[in-house]
């Protein structure tokens, strides 16, 4: 009996359990399906309009001088002064005397032409009156007969009005060669080099020093071609010069020791070739007076500064701006389309008229109106639902947002053990159990606290890392800490 037990009762339970599966599987009922559906993603969006937009062209370039030269001497002799602005750097007036030659041998030279023009106007009046007194003679013994040119000696009356005139020329040679021996500045300007110094002997075709004008000063800026269509300047043609107050604005920068100085100017022209090298054209901005002290003491522009300028160009009319950021694939752009009652996303092909690293214009492509999307949406499909939120409202309650905190109070210190803020309670607590012979780290404590504040801002990235850093140090010091959420 005990041995049939042990045969049928494992077959009776098997049995059982695969009628109850049977009836199980028979009359089961087949739970409802649910179609998940993620939650329409939030997106921030503003409306477009038409408006007009003032293009500036940016360039840069180094300043130089519109007017370099070189002085050198007209005559030869030893150098017995300079000027005192006559230095490297140092500023002069128009026709200041920088250089000063020995002038002894010139005044000689003019002495002995004084004398020989006297010699010559001496002998012209002789031979005029020998001439005057043969007309004379002639005329008394020969009343009816012409006289001839040899009779009345007007060869010899030309020679000596030549010798007069030769002299004469002479004589102002030598004093044009003593003016020359004083060296003048021939404009107001600045000493880029010097060569020569007192007791130098110099002459014709030496060097002596190089200077360059003040009244202006110039920058070559260039510009590509799409950036000189946008430039308000009309063409030049052979016969006209455009003037300086004709030309576009532009405004100069200049970081000197962590401070910005700006100055304005003209754009006066633009050279005549494009560059071979780079396929750009150089325009020529001028600046007046760079030199001159100005009511906030701005430093001097000086030659050879690297400055960034800034061109206004022309106006567009009947654009939309918007971020360059939001321009995908330099193609198209996000806008949310309402017209069905819900919205969706969809891809608006645009041109592009201009763009910065800021902002892109677009010409078309975008109607009045229209919702851009501002959200950087990754991996956007046409028609994602999304849930579009003005950017005025989104900026009312960022702000709100950001005003939450001040009107809760100070978020809580990591040694405080309050809840005012996110993960201040749970903090808290595990501070609160740590024993008062086994100090928190300095180290420790200060990013315990720090994330605690963060936290009650609403920015819970540090909390994480910083709670697995105290369950670190209390693992290798021996503490027990009450479980968190999830048993952590």
């Amino acid at each position: 009996m005990k041995r049939a037990l042990q045969i049928l009762l494992p077959v009776i339970i098997l049995a059982i359990a695969g009628g109850a599966t049977f009836l199980m599987i028979v009359f089961q009922k087949e739970a409802p399906r649910r179609q998940f559906q993620a939650p329409a993603k939030e997106v921030v969006v503003r409306p477009v309009a038409r408006q007009s937009y003032e293009i500036v062209l940016h360039s840069q370039g180094s300043v130089q001088a519109r007017t370099t030269s070189t002085l050198i001497p007209e005559v030869r002799g030893r150098i017995v002064s300079i000027g005192s602005n006559f230095q490297e750097g140092a500023f002069f007036e128009e026709g200041e005397v920088l250089i000063e030659i020995d002038k002894s041998d010139y005044e000689t030279e003019l002495i002995v032409a004084d004398a020989a023009y006297a010699q010559a106007d001496l002998r012209l009046a002789e031979e005029q009156a020998r001439s005057a007194q043969a007309k004379r003679d002639w005329e008394r013994l020969n009343p009816d007969t012409p006289a001839s040119r040899l009779t009345l000696r007007e060869p010899q009356l030309k020679q000596a009005a030549a010798s007069v005139a030769s002299a004469q020329a002479r004589v102002n040679n030598a004093k044009r060669n003593l003016e020359r021996t004083l060296i003048r500045a021939p404009y107001a300007g600045r000493i880029l080099s010097k060569t020569v110094d007192v007791g130098q002997y110099v002459s014709p075709g030496n060097q002596m020093a190089r200077v360059f004008a003040v009244d202006l000063a110039e920058v070559r800026l260039p510009l590509t071609a799409t950036q000189y269509s946008y430039l308000d300047m009309r063409s030049t043609y052979r016969g006209e010069n455009p003037t300086l107050a004709e030309g576009p604005s532009v405004q100069l920068s200049l970081e000197v020791a962590g401070e910005t100085y700006r100055w304005g100017g003209r754009v006066s022209r633009s050279e005549g070739a494009v560059d071979t090298r780079s396929r750009q054209l150089f325009v020529v901005a001028q600046i007046r007076n760079p030199y001159g002290r100005t009511a906030n003491e701005r430093p001097p522009l000086k030659v050879g500064s690297f400055v960034k300028a800034q061109i206004t160009g022309k106006t567009v009319d009947d654009v939309f701006v918007i971020p360059r950021s939001m321009l995908r694939e330099n193609s198209y752009v996000l806008i949310v389309d309402q017209s069905d009652g819900r919205d969706v996303l969809r891809r608006r092909p645009v041109s592009i008229a201009w763009e910065t690293d800021d902002v892109a214009v677009v010409s078309e492509g975008l109607n009045d109106g229209d919702l851009l999307c501002l959200t950087q949406v990754p991996l956007a499909l046409e028609e994602y639902p999304v849930r579009s939120v003005l950017e005025s409202e989104a900026a009312k309650a960022a702000e709100e947002e950001a005003a939450a905190p001040a009107r809760r109070g100070p978020p809580p210190t990591a040694g405080g053990g309050g809840g005012g803020g996110p993960g201040g309670g749970i903090l808290g607590t595990l501070l609160a159990a740590i024993p008062a012979d086994k100090p928190l780290p300095a180290e420790l404590k200060t990013k315990l606290d720090e994330a605690a504040a963060a936290a009650a801002s609403g920015d819970r990235s540090k909390m994480r890392p910083a709670m697995a850093e105290l369950r670190e140090w209390a693992e290798a010091n021996g503490v027990e800490l009450p479980a968190g959420r999830g048993g952590r």
